[in-house]
């Protein structure tokens, strides 16, 4: 049983990276049924979260969405997830369903391999606003 609220989705991400920082962004704004919670993976609520899975973040370089006593998704896949909460024109990228996960994950592996070259990268996590704080875990 999971410690973690069951009610939420946990989108586990990674805090010094600027295209994550900047998508954790987007997704708040576009999460009109309030279905996440946040937590970047170098904190400790983020690394309760992977040793509760045994996700070992040495082999998987990943954005993780975690629902909590359901299931977890990492990669594309956890990507498309999350698109599909927001429903309208972000459930057609659903579409890519029908792409085996190795082909997707290749094309995701990609960009997250060249992320920090690409987009740059923090010294230090992002701290939340006060008006974005109850969307992060502790």
């Amino acid at each position: 049983m999971s410690s973690f609220p069951s009610h939420k989705k946990i989108i586990l991400f990674d805090g010094v990276c600027y295209l994550c920082n900047s998508s954790v962004l987007k997704i708040i704004e576009l999460d009109k049924n309030n279905s996440f919670l946040f937590s970047s993976l170098q904190s400790a609520s983020g690394k309760k979260i992977i040793n509760q899975l045994k996700i070992d973040t040495q082999k998987i370089d990943s954005v993780i969405l975690y629902e909590p006593d359901v299931a977890y998704y990492i990669k594309s896949t956890a990507a498309l997830k999350i698109m599909k909460e927001f429903g309208g024109f972000w459930k057609t990228a659903q579409v890519f369903f029908i792409l085996p996960a190795y082909l997707r994950d290749f094309i995701y592996d990609f960009i997250a391999k060249n992320r920090y070259k690409w987009f740059g990268k923090k010294n230090e996590c992002m701290i939340p606003s006060p008006e974005l704080l109850s969307k992060f875990l502790n």
